[in-house]
């Protein structure tokens, strides 16, 4: 299964760092990940291709991380949102959280380690929720209305078992099934 990563910083050299630790230990042909430093590119990349994770900056001139963070959920909301931030301001974390419903907030400079768990935590609780989604749209779909004539013939069934289900011979004759006049 391939993963596709986007980083967004306005700091190219965190950028690199960042997609070094995170190449680190993980097989190239199943990792695709992009680096943006301008948050509005990688907003129209969003319109191309989708993405499994996302880890932007908090501070950015252009746009911080919140707004950024936001606009992403409203294109990809499946997508994994982490906020990075060298700020341990807890209204900046309180606030990538409840408006950009971030996974999970990671200080700078941050422990590869821990931030490895985190993505794989996160990439888990994706694939839940959609596995949730899936089994949502089936059940929605097995579970429409029934028709007129559907429920009439459940009405029949239920009033008189086995009313409904014919036993139909070769030549298109009702076939009657009397089990007690059967030889033994």
């Amino acid at each position: 299964m391939m993963l596709r990563y986007m980083l967004v910083d306005d700091e190219i050299n965190i950028l690199h760092a960042l997609r070094r630790a995170l190449q680190q230990n993980t097989r190239e042909e199943n990792l695709r990940i992009e680096i943006y430093t301008d948050p509005q590119e990688a907003l129209a990349r969003m319109l191309e291709v989708s993405f499994d994770l996302v880890v932007s900056d908090y501070r950015m001139p252009l746009m911080n991380g919140i707004d950024f963070l936001k606009r992403v959920k409203d294109r990809q909301p499946d997508a994994v949102r982490l906020m990075l931030s060298s700020s341990n301001d807890f209204e900046t974390a309180l606030g990538a959280i409840n408006e950009a419903e971030v996974f999970r907030y990671v200080a700078k400079p941050w422990d590869i380690a821990e931030l490895r768990k985190i993505i794989e935590l996160g990439l888990v609780r994706r694939y839940q929720a959609m596995q949730v989604g899936l089994l949502t749209d089936k059940l929605r779909i097995t579970s429409r209305p029934l028709t007129p004539e559907e429920a009439e013939l459940k009405r029949l069934e239920e009033s008189e078992p086995g009313i409904t289900k014919v036993n139909w011979g070769p030549d298109g004759s009702v076939l009657l099934d009397f089990p007690e006049l059967d030889p033994p």
